[in-house]
């Protein structure tokens, strides 16, 4: 019998799934929204303004784009950091700037779009 090393947390096919999943989203989103300014009457601040304050599809739409963004992004940073940082103190510490910048990040879009 052959002893099998695992390294890793091997997410898998999940994670792959829903990064696939997460760059459609992000994709749709970013047709959506260029359509959406392409028919903007002008492009003045009030056009911006009323672009996400009038409508609140849009902006769920935008906060489920950048949930979509940093999902995504964290995905792609843990792998990385997995392959790459191998002293496992060191990868921790990255793991969790990591993750705290990105739900800042996420409080901070909410923050600006509800508060339009």
């Amino acid at each position: 019998m052959v002893k099998r090393l695992v390294v890793g947390a091997h997410y898998g096919f999940n994670d792959w799934l829903l990064q696939r999943l997460t760059a459609v989203v992000m994709a749709l989103y970013t047709v959506l929204f260029a359509v959406r300014v392409i028919l903007l009457p002008s492009y003045d601040v009030f056009s911006w303004y009323e672009l996400f304050s009038g409508s609140f599809f849009m902006r769920f739409a935008t906060f489920l784009f950048f949930m979509a963004l940093f999902y995504h992004a964290w995905v792609g940073v843990r792998d990385i950091f997995m392959d790459y940082i191998k002293p496992i103190s060191v990868r921790l510490a990255l793991h969790t700037i990591v993750a705290f910048l990105l739900l800042g990040y996420a409080g901070w879009a909410a923050q600006i779009l509800w508060r339009l």
